[in-house]
């Protein structure tokens, strides 16, 4: 999957949690208590808890199928974003790695 692609499932409002979330996994990996196997999950929580402040704060809820509805974006987005921030911290890897 290419950078083109999430532009495609994320909604454009919400593609700046990427680099939010690529800064928290950076700042994450830099302290000694946290272990680097668990930053991909932990981003992928405050992804979808980023996410749901902004499904929160943009939508209105009439009935059960919107809250449905914006539990389930939220969920969706909060995890394409962290996925797209982990996507690109592995390409800045890869290009110091083999440039």
């Amino acid at each position: 999957m290419d950078v083109a692609s999430y532009t495609e499932y994320i909604k454009p409002e919400l593609l700046v949690l990427i680099p939010v979330l690529f800064a928290i996994g950076s700042a994450m990996k830099k302290t000694e208590w946290f272990n680097d196997k668990h930053i991909p999950v932990a981003l992928g929580v405050c992804g979808i808890v980023l996410a749901a402040l902004y499904v929160l704060a943009t939508s209105t809820f009439e009935t059960r199928q919107d809250v449905f509805m914006a539990i389930f974006t939220a969920i969706v987005q909060g995890v394409l974003c962290s996925a797209g921030s982990v996507y690109a911290n592995n390409i800045i890897r890869q290009a110091k790695i083999s440039g």
